[in-house]
């Protein structure tokens, strides 16, 4: 199996997930942008693996529940949930605000870990969602963290595009908006991603890995909670650089 083929494979779940109904050979065709000929053989594939089932009735084909019990399974057993589980949980709860771990992956920021704030009005995005690294606090807590010749390489090679109308986007005033992230302990973003949504993280060391920590919210309720919020990331952080 090739890298175009398994990019498929993932573009018809995705399918699946977005229309929610069975969908026939040519709907999965077009929806991962492939030959008919090509989806046949995926489908078929994941017929035989017991991943989907014809419903022949409708004339289309579903996914079993079969991938949704291996996800269980291995979610169950996913290394950076055991450890952080308890911490994330408890700062979700201190904030009433989201919490977000994110992990660097090459030019990007991308979610890893999501816990939504129980407010009615609140940042969700879902686990996998990625985030520009030089729009985001989680991105910005990812650079910050990096030694400065290799920050200097991938800001060399970075397009900075503006994401909303608040862009911190010369790379001098990135650079020195970072620095200002360093030396407080913390970094922060102010509608840099999503127009007034607040954002505040801290790099974290897990398994000889850095991870982002981030808290995420309405501008009016976490500008008015930033001092608490930014004790209790500077908590986490020097607990988990303490850790062995």
């Amino acid at each position: 199996m090739n890298v175009k083929t398994a990019g498929r494979t993932l573009d018809l779940f995705d399918a699946f997930a977005r229309e929610r109904k069975p969908l026939s050979l040519s709907q999965l065709a077009r929806a991962i942008g492939a030959p008919v000929s090509s989806c046949f053989g995926i489908v078929r594939t994941l017929e035989a693996r017991g991943y989907l089932y014809e419903v022949k009735a409708r004339g289309g084909f579903y996914p079993t529940k079969l991938l949704l019990e291996r996800a269980r399974v291995i979610a169950s057993h996913d290394p950076l949930a055991e450890r952080l589980l308890p911490i994330l949980e408890k700062l979700r709860d201190q904030t009433g605000e989201t919490v977000l771990v994110s992990k660097r992956l090459d030019r990007q920021a991308v979610y890893v870990e999501v816990m939504e704030s129980p407010h009615s009005i609140r940042y969700s995005p879902k686990v996998g969602d990625f985030r520009p690294l030089h729009a985001s606090a989680s991105g910005k807590a990812l650079l910050g963290s990096l030694a400065p010749a290799l920050r200097d390489e991938l800001l060399a090679g970075m397009r900075l595009p503006r994401v909303t109308s608040k862009p911190i986007t010369p790379r001098a005033t990135l650079e020195a908006d970072l620095e200002r992230g360093r030396v407080r302990g913390w970094y922060l973003t102010r509608g840099e991603t999503v127009a007034d949504l607040m954002a505040m993280a801290v790099p974290v060391p897990v398994s000889g890995e850095t991870y982002s920590v981030a808290l995420a919210g309405p501008m009016n309720r976490m500008e008015s909670a930033l001092k608490r919020h930014a004790k209790l990331l500077t908590e986490l952080r020097v607990s988990m650089e303490r850790e062995p």
